[in-house]
């Protein structure tokens, strides 16, 4: 088995050095990075990257959506969810 390709991280190689995108730039990296992996070009390294950064990615989509959640359960006032009428 190839050592290389399973080795621990150190704590300062596992933090997220890229800026904070918005949730629609996230999303749209994420879209981008799903396609070019399902259209099966990149080579395995490449692809193992990008599936870090895809990760990385559903990551930051999902802790600000989950943020936006309790920014909206706040503003029920008794944390109840409610339907919002977005039209």
């Amino acid at each position: 088995m190839n050592e290389g390709l399973f080795r621990k991280m150190p704590d300062d190689e596992k933090k997220d050095d890229t800026p904070e995108l918005s949730f629609e730039e996230a999303l749209r990296n994420l879209e981008e990075i799903v396609a070019r992996l399902e259209a099966g070009d990149p080579s395995l390294e490449e692809s193992l990257a990008l599936y870090e950064q895809g990760q990385k990615l559903a990551r930051t989509c999902s802790s600000q959506l989950e943020a936006a959640t309790l920014r909206v359960e706040q503003l029920t006032g008794d944390g109840e969810i409610v339907a919002l009428d977005l039209e």
